[in-house]
């Protein structure tokens, strides 16, 4: 737990700065919101340096999805089983195939506030779906059996010059008969990078990301 708290003691840290910042801006007279080098039409849309709404202002849930297939011979290993494996695991007819042909992943963004300190608060999911039964050299197959539920979690600060602050949690389950031993081959992981907490600064650039900007 000891991690976790410093994680969170960290991102309130900065986020107390982001806040004070913020008032000393709005401090700062200023003649227009939207000056006209910085049209509040962008594209076709209402930019959100126009937006009025206080909640769930446009684009305030975004994100995408994304299915992958991957060919024969270039299998995710999720890390669960050993390779070679042991003789004793029963060749192809091992139960631990832990080796990944398709996989369904996504991300959701949700920036409910369109108005106040707090439309600089966002929160985010990304989620992963691994699915499969192979053993790399033996037995290649197109089955989509569960394997792991890989997810992260967290809430995030927009700063000045497209900075991110973000506290994130990540956790993997694994599914279906994965949730107990496999035998011989079975390592007994925790699952891709397992479980974590994590503070860090996203940079973006090129426009990638802006579509909830509300700075």
């Amino acid at each position: 737990m000891r991690p976790l708290r410093a994680m969170v003691f960290l991102f309130l840290f900065f986020a107390t700065c982001v806040v004070a910042q913020e008032t000393a801006l709005l401090e700062t007279p200023k003649a227009n919101l939207v000056s006209p080098a910085r049209s509040p039409f962008t594209a076709g849309r209402i930019s959100p340096l126009a937006q009025s709404r206080l909640l769930f202002p446009h684009n305030w849930i975004r994100g995408y999805s994304d299915f992958e297939v991957a060919p024969s011979h270039n299998e995710p290993d999720l890390g669960r089983c050993a390779f070679p494996q042991p003789a004793a695991s029963g060749g192809i007819n091992s139960t631990c195939t832990a080796y990944a042909r398709w996989m369904i992943s996504g991300y959701v963004e949700m920036q409910p506030f369109g108005r106040t300190l707090a439309r600089h608060i966002f929160l985010f999911f990304q989620p992963r779906i691994s699915l499969g039964r192979n053993i790399p050299q033996m037995s290649y197959l197109g089955s989509m059996e569960p394997i792991a539920f890989e997810r992260s979690i967290g809430i995030g600060i927009q700063l000045t010059r497209n900075l991110q602050l973000r506290a994130t949690q990540h956790q993997v389950d694994y599914l279906g008969r994965y949730a107990k031993s496999l035998g011989p081959a079975d390592l007994g992981t925790t699952g891709p990078y397992g479980l974590y907490a994590t503070v860090g600064v996203r940079w973006s650039f090129g426009g990638y990301g802006q579509a909830g900007n509300t700075q």
